[in-house]
């Protein structure tokens, strides 16, 4: 079993900078597919990042490129998403998700939503 959990949300003013953690612990996979996604009150679960650790690889939505970035550090089973340049719109609650058996070729933001284990999630609060 997969277990996931999401810490580092906070309340920061716009314009500052977040750095969000998940780690993945149960069975000793050597390689999984992971991802954020965040959902704000009244709207849908949107797909920020997905990293394969495998391979690093990774894949963004477009429309948060750029000022968010995700990695991972392979050792600590930890996947981060630093988020800059944060606006009230990226208020939200941001969920990690994870699975050992995600085939590397479909590790994107676009189906991410099937993984496998999620996490309970972060809240983000972002003032003006």
């Amino acid at each position: 079993q997969v277990r996931v959990v999401e810490s580092g949300g906070d309340s920061v003013q716009a314009g500052g900078s977040l750095r969000l953690s998940c780690v993945v612990s149960g069975y000793n996979y050597p390689k999984y597919c992971m991802a954020w996604f965040r959902q704000a009150p009244g709207k849908e679960r949107e797909g920020i990042a997905a990293l394969y650790t495998g391979t690093d690889t990774t894949d963004y939505a477009a429309s948060l490129k750029g000022r968010f970035t995700v990695s991972q550090d392979k050792g600590k089973k930890t996947l981060y998403l630093q988020m800059s340049s944060l606006k009230p719109e990226d208020s939200a609650m941001y969920f990690c998700a994870a699975d050992p058996l995600w085939p590397s070729h479909r590790c994107r933001v676009n189906g991410a939503e099937r993984l496998g284990s999620w996490g309970q999630g972060t809240q983000v609060t972002v003032s003006e």
